[in-house]
């Protein structure tokens, strides 16, 4: 019986070793006055890498999940395409994002593809909006290769009582993602997702 449950126990951190993905990010430029003009026009770019061995051979899909007043009101595909396999056991993806004109403006790059640009209408002023992701203060997060995962949200800020206004509470928060506008009452954000297929 002893033997037994310890057999039980390798192939259960056996399999949840083989479901982890380490994801390490790289935001935005190098060159501070680039990164400076960039902020000011409302542009934010980050490099996300996926790593493990088990990305070898998979495909994904990366949406974008819009939420109002807490509910999720439409989600729409960013990149999908079964050509595009990994080939390996990492996957680098560049994600642009500009916040202008009243809409989001999005698009995606990877090793020899990029998405079509999409375009989603903002509910309030684009300087309202920031992008921000889920690492925090950490230089990298695990995600389940076997679930959707929430890699960034661009969003308003929460006001406090005093009138002031939080981005990085929101997201370091540790809260579910399509959590975020229920518990801090942000009437509109976004998140973008990625699904290993």
């Amino acid at each position: 019986m002893k033997q037994f449950l310890i057999f039980l126990i390798l192939i259960i951190n056996f399999s949840l070793v083989q479901s982890q993905v380490k994801v390490t990010s790289k935001y935005g430029s190098d060159l501070s006055d680039l990164q400076d003009v960039l902020r000011f026009e409302n542009i934010f770019t980050e490099k996300l890498t996926f790593q493990s061995e088990t990305l070898k051979g998979k495909s994904y899909t990366i949406a974008l999940e819009e939420f109002k007043n807490g509910k999720l009101i439409k989600t729409s595909v960013l990149f999908s395409d079964d050509y595009f396999k990994v080939a390996n056991d990492k996957l680098v993806l560049k994600f642009y994002f500009k916040l202008a004109d009243g809409k989001l403006k999005t698009q995606i790059l990877g090793n020899g593809f990029s998405s079509n640009k999409s375009s989603f209408k903002l509910s309030s002023n684009e300087d309202q909006y920031a992008l921000k992701d889920f690492f925090g203060s950490k230089e990298e997060i695990i995600i389940d290769i076997n679930k959707k995962n929430a890699v960034f949200a661009i969003l308003t800020p929460t006001i406090h009582k005093d009138g002031t206004g939080s981005y990085c509470e929101v997201a370091q928060s540790d809260l579910a993602p399509e959590k975020l506008g229920e518990k801090f009452k942000i009437p509109h954000y976004f998140l973008v997702t990625i699904k290993f297929n």
